[in-house]
């Protein structure tokens, strides 16, 4: 897989995942600009609040949180004069809830990136200002200075380590979702899924790990049914129809996806996750600044200090997310190889 490959079928999978029309109003994205700054909404110092303006995609919570002086003082100096902490999400032209979209107020980007991005800022004593651009722009802007950080679901690769250094924050995950009602769970291992039906969107990495599945499965003289459908409707459409057993996407569109259908009769659960690397290494997600930039120590030391403090869980949980919780923000951990990145 190459490393634009991986991204954006990522990006496709989740869109494809979270097309549900009580979010709407706030997918309309910021006009056609390719690089644009989004209000951020007020807040008290001392404090974030979670989930703000996210119209159902998370719980609204207010975190206490303030400054760091042992963690902000090392900042690069320039950094620390400017007062602000330029925070770049790839989330034009639609969002990607509940990650990454414009909220329902129809100006503040709003989502657990931008909202961990504000988090981060508050450790380090900075002033977050929230850039959405494309997703190729968001490397233009960290590549020129124009944004001082991605906080935009960029997966830990050994490829991009060639030019940035990263911080990791949240695990990079696939899940399995079913209907509520359902008594399967994946638990980890393929062989779970013989006899089964199982949706995928075309041309991602979720599709190149569930077609590597059915071949085993093959092999062993065991059948794994794998169908495919235009949009998410169609695919919840068949789960709730009883076509197929289970959707296979990545985990923050699945539950996202939970989360709006909860209260309904067609509620959906996850039935287990797996990594968006593969079976040898946990994919990460992770900050992504400048390669020698010095901002990925105090980045980690910030998310490490959220972590200890129960910020992060509390930001993990008012998303839905807290399957993708990791124990430690660690500087440039092991990435998704070269030869797969």
């Amino acid at each position: 897989m190459r490393t634009h490959f991986t991204r954006r079928s990522l990006i496709r999978g989740i869109t494809a995942a979270t097309a549900v029309a009580s979010l709407a109003t706030g997918l309309a994205a910021c006009g056609g600009d390719s690089d644009a700054a989004t209000t951020d909404t007020a807040a008290k110092s001392g404090e974030v609040v979670i989930g703000q303006v996210s119209n159902g995609a998370a719980e609204q919570t207010t975190v206490k949180v303030s400054e760091v002086k042992s963690i902000s003082s090392e900042l690069p100096a320039a950094l620390r004069k400017s007062g602000k902490l330029e925070i770049g999400i790839g989330a034009l032209p639609a969002g990607f809830p509940p990650l990454a979209y414009v909220g329902s107020d129809q100006k503040t980007l709003t989502g657990a990136e931008p909202d961990f991005g504000r988090l981060v800022a508050a450790v380090l004593g900075l002033e977050p200002e929230v850039k959405n651009s494309t997703w190729e722009n968001l490397f233009v802007g960290i590549d020129s200075g124009k944004v001082d950080v991605a906080f935009s679901n960029v997966t830990d690769t050994e490829e991009r380590k060639k030019k940035y250094e990263f911080a990791s924050y949240r695990q990079d995950n696939l899940a399995f979702t079913v209907p509520k009602k359902s008594t399967w769970n994946f638990g980890g291992d393929y062989e779970n899924l013989a006899g089964k039906t199982v949706s995928v969107s075309a041309g991602t990495n979720q599709e190149k790990i569930l077609l590597e599945w059915k071949a085993k499965l093959a092999e062993e003289g065991k059948k794994l049914t794998v169908k495919y459908f235009q949009d998410s409707n169609s695919v919840y459409l068949a789960l709730s129809g009883g076509k197929i057993d289970a959707y296979f996407g990545p985990n923050p569109g699945i539950a996202y996806h939970n989360s709006q259908t909860a209260n309904t009769p067609n509620a959906t659960r996850t039935a287990g996750t797996y990594s968006g690397a593969g079976a040898n290494l946990q994919g990460l997600i992770a900050a992504t600044a400048k390669k020698d930039s010095g901002l990925a120590k105090p980045l980690a030391d910030a998310i490490n200090h959220l972590i200890e403090n129960g910020q992060y869980a509390e930001w993990l949980k008012a998303y839905h997310l807290s399957n993708e919780a990791v124990a430690k923000s660690e500087v440039n951990p092991p990435g998704l190889p070269l030869d797969n990145s």
